[in-house]
């Protein structure tokens, strides 16, 4: 079986380099939007997403994510655009990181979808849990009780993707 939604969902890598020019409004809308469409339990639409252009905002993220991570270095890989994915705390809301995991997948096959890349950003809940990080999310107008599920580096590729790895042969199980 096959269809374009499995050829895309088979297609799209992690985009570790990036070239400078930003991003359309329309092409980050429509990324934005398919976050939006992710599933979330009892459909509350729990997560909370902020696209980030601003290039002195993005350096300060950059730089907090980089501290956790221990190394100097971008680990946005210079993308100019950063999304950020908040959502409840699980001891408010049990589903928030699975929620907040969908909205990044949704927005990572979207980018794929209109020739966009993009690379799943790890330590946005050990950044957002800093007093740094508390401070920002009240500076970027996010509600109290918020954690940081996941970013995304998103732009323009520069350079193919990397080929994918083969996958396992037992990966999935059929149980009849």
């Amino acid at each position: 079986m096959d269809n374009i939604v499995l050829q895309a969902l088979r297609a799209r890598r992690s985009i570790r380099k990036y070239k400078p020019e930003q991003i359309s409004n329309e092409e980050l809308k429509a990324v934005l939007e398919a976050g939006t469409w992710a599933p979330t339990g009892k459909g509350l639409q729990d997560p909370w997403i902020v696209a980030v252009q601003d290039e002195a905002l993005r350096a300060r993220i950059s730089r907090m994510n980089a501290e956790i991570l221990g190394k100097d270095v971008d680990p946005f890989y210079g993308a100019p655009t950063f999304v950020l994915v908040f959502g409840s705390d699980p001891e408010v809301w049990k589903n928030s990181v699975p929620d907040g995991s969908l909205v990044l997948g949704n927005m990572m096959l979207a980018a794929h979808a209109i020739g966009l890349g993009s690379c799943w950003i790890n330590r946005e809940r050990e950044m957002f849990a800093t007093p740094e990080g508390k401070a920002l999310m009240k500076e970027l107008g996010l509600p109290e009780g918020l954690i940081g599920i996941g970013a995304l580096a998103l732009g323009y590729p520069d350079g193919p993707a990397r080929e994918p790895k083969p996958r396992k042969a037992d990966y999935y199980r059929i149980i009849k």
